[in-house]
């Protein structure tokens, strides 16, 4: 495991040996609010003992998409409810079995008996199941995935980004909108992303570069919009040279979209 480190005084981040993936905790005066914690077994239970070690009873949880290494749980977390935007939460539901078998067989059962139980968010995240003096505000939008959800959180001027703005990561339009939908994602973004001064993505690094990151990805995306490729630097990253082909692969005329 990366580690677990606290960001700043209240946010406290777990990041995975895999794909650098990030779990934030939310905590104050004993009690924590859980964000997209991932993923093996060892990093669950690693996040479990450090709510144990610092006697933090977890009020709520927050999936900011429905993809399987966005929707796990822990038994040492408990039962409290675990939100997600209107979208994430019918897709989490209604895919359940392919978000299982993503995790592959050997998963722990009681792992894949929580995956994906989330519900959706009655408006805004219910008081009761947030640590007292902390805001959290949705950011509901279709660019990696439909009822893809970033948070900010305004007294610290944090975005967590779910699966955007990633220093590791291109643009990855999971959606039927493609690479429209992806720049209108980013566009819902700019404004918080303009006035955060840290930035937590699903995947990478945790920066004070948030308007960077914007402009990074709207670049790759304009430049792929216009000639089909990108000389981007993060297609040099693990698994990203795959991730543009497949992109140019499902785009055959980008300049149509």
């Amino acid at each position: 495991m990366s580690g677990i480190r606290e960001v700043v005084p209240g946010i406290t981040v777990s990041t995975s040996k895999i794909m650098l993936t990030n779990s934030i905790i939310l905590s104050s005066e004993g009690e924590a609010f859980l964000i997209d914690p991932a993923w093996m077994p060892d990093e669950l239970e690693a996040i479990g003992d450090f709510l144990l070690e610092q006697d933090l009873k977890v009020l709520g949880g927050f999936a900011t998409h429905a993809h399987h290494d966005h929707l796990l749980w822990h038994p040492s977390f408990g039962k409290a409810p675990r939100w997600a935007s209107a979208l994430t939460a019918e897709l989490a539901t209604n895919h359940r079995a392919g978000l299982i078998a993503a995790l592959g067989p050997d998963f722990p059962a009681s792992l894949t008996d929580l995956m994906g139980r989330v519900h959706q968010v009655p408006g805004t995240i219910p008081e009761e199941c947030k640590p007292a003096g902390i805001d959290i505000e949705q950011i509901v939008h279709d660019g990696h995935s439909p009822g893809h959800t970033a948070l900010w959180l305004p007294q610290q001027r944090v975005l967590i980004a779910g699966d955007m703005l990633s220093d590791v990561e291109l643009p990855l339009p999971l959606h039927p909108g493609g690479l429209v939908a992806y720049q209108q994602g980013l566009e819902v973004l700019a404004p918080f992303a303009r006035k955060a001064e840290i930035i937590i993505p699903g995947h990478g690094h945790i920066g004070t570069d948030p308007g960077q990151r914007l402009d990074a990805d709207r670049a790759y995306l304009d430049e792929f919009l216009r000639h089909g490729t990108s000389d981007d630097p993060r297609i040099g990253n693990p698994g990203m040279a795959e991730a543009h082909k497949r992109l140019q692969e499902q785009t055959q005329n980008p300049r149509e979209w």
